[in-house]
């Protein structure tokens, strides 16, 4: 049921970053960080064990939201099937 394997190591919701991904972010990606499910994640890295949040509304002086890092497990999957999955399936 879930994709675990197929989501990206390390990824961003911030079009400025070089992790950024369109098409996976389309998808939809969940996250569980130390068992509980968040939708607040700005980016995440699965190998190194972190997360970045907003740190509320505070920006910075490109107006860009500031984050804090979170560490500890991460678990990533995609919430929906990639496009033409349905029909290879079936």
């Amino acid at each position: 049921m879930t994709d675990t394997d197929q989501t990206p190591d390390r990824l961003s919701s911030n079009p400025r970053s070089p992790h950024y991904d369109e098409a996976a972010l389309a998808r939809g990606i969940g996250i569980r960080f130390k068992g509980q499910q968040r939708h607040d994640v700005e980016e995440y890295s699965r190998s190194e064990g972190w997360i970045r949040v907003a740190l509320g509304k505070k920006v910075d002086r490109h107006g860009q939201p500031l984050t804090l890092k979170l560490s500890g497990e991460v678990e990533a999957w995609f919430e929906r099937p990639a496009e033409g999955a349905d029909t290879a399936e079936g």
